[in-house]
């Protein structure tokens, strides 16, 4: 009975998306990579990472188009991706930190796709990014403070997703189980 509650769930998620696209938003650390990932395998879509894709497409790892070329050049061509990720095939794609905050970016995302925001705490979101040494923009002597003035700053810009899922200690399942019931109740455009 559980297996046919889930189909059912998924087939009205896929129905209710209208074949757009699911676009992850956050800061990094609220798990928009492991939860898309997962989220991906759930509703039977393909999964798209856009650093990853950035990365491919510089031939060079953010922290070295950051260090290279500056946060700008970076956000031009995280544009470009994205854009270009949103044009193809349905799917569900998870963004860096920063990409919601470019109004233009946030237009693409808006209308080619739903997103969906994972919101954390800043003790979760600290404990996360302490694990991992690639991110550029914690290369400071206060990385917590960093992270709580980006807290502070993209927070209310977030808020404009069309859902908001909070992100906690669970298993990844639980936090999956909360997008899809979220997807599920939307109402189409």
């Amino acid at each position: 009975m559980a297996r046919a509650n889930k189909s059912t769930t998924v087939d009205t998620v896929l129905e209710r998306l209208q074949g757009r696209s699911i676009v992850m938003v956050g800061l990094m650390g609220a798990g928009k990579t492991t939860i898309g990932r997962r989220l991906a395998q759930r509703l039977g879509l393909p999964f798209a990472d856009a650093d990853k894709e950035i990365e491919i497409a510089a031939g060079k790892t953010v922290q070295e188009i950051f260090e290279d070329h500056g946060e700008a050049y970076f956000r031009s061509g995280e544009a470009r991706v994205i854009s270009r990720l949103l044009d193809g095939k349905q799917k569900v794609l998870a963004t860096g930190g920063g990409a919601f905050m470019d109004p233009g970016t946030r237009a693409i995302i808006e209308q080619k796709a739903v997103s969906v925001w994972l919101s954390g705490d800043l003790a979760l979101l600290m404990k996360r990014v302490r694990r991992k040494s690639h991110r550029p923009l914690l290369k400071t002597a206060d990385p917590e403070a960093v992270m709580r003035e980006l807290i502070e700053t993209r927070y209310p810009t977030y808020a404009l997703a069309n859902h908001t899922i909070e992100s906690r200690d669970v298993p990844h399942a639980c936090i999956v189980d909360d997008v899809v019931s979220a997807l599920a109740e939307r109402q189409s455009k």
